[in-house]
């Protein structure tokens, strides 16, 4: 069954929405690239810090 009224949004603004939606994942896909890629980096670093435990002895490998 058809709609009786008319279509209220004009295609201007589903443009608009559609481009704010495409900058919106954008800027997140660009934000989590940037919260894991120092993640990525310190694992090697805190694999050394966590080499050995408070009393001196070498803790067995995955006690972190």
């Amino acid at each position: 069954m058809a709609s009786s009224g008319k279509k209220k949004t004009t295609m201007a603004k589903l443009t608009r929405e559609s481009r704010l939606r495409e900058r919106r994942l954008d800027k997140q896909a660009k934000k989590d690239a940037r919260k894991h890629a120092p993640t990525h980096h310190a694992d090697g670093q805190g694999e050394t810090l966590n080499a050995t435990t408070g009393d001196g002895e070498s803790a067995p490998p995955g006690a972190g």
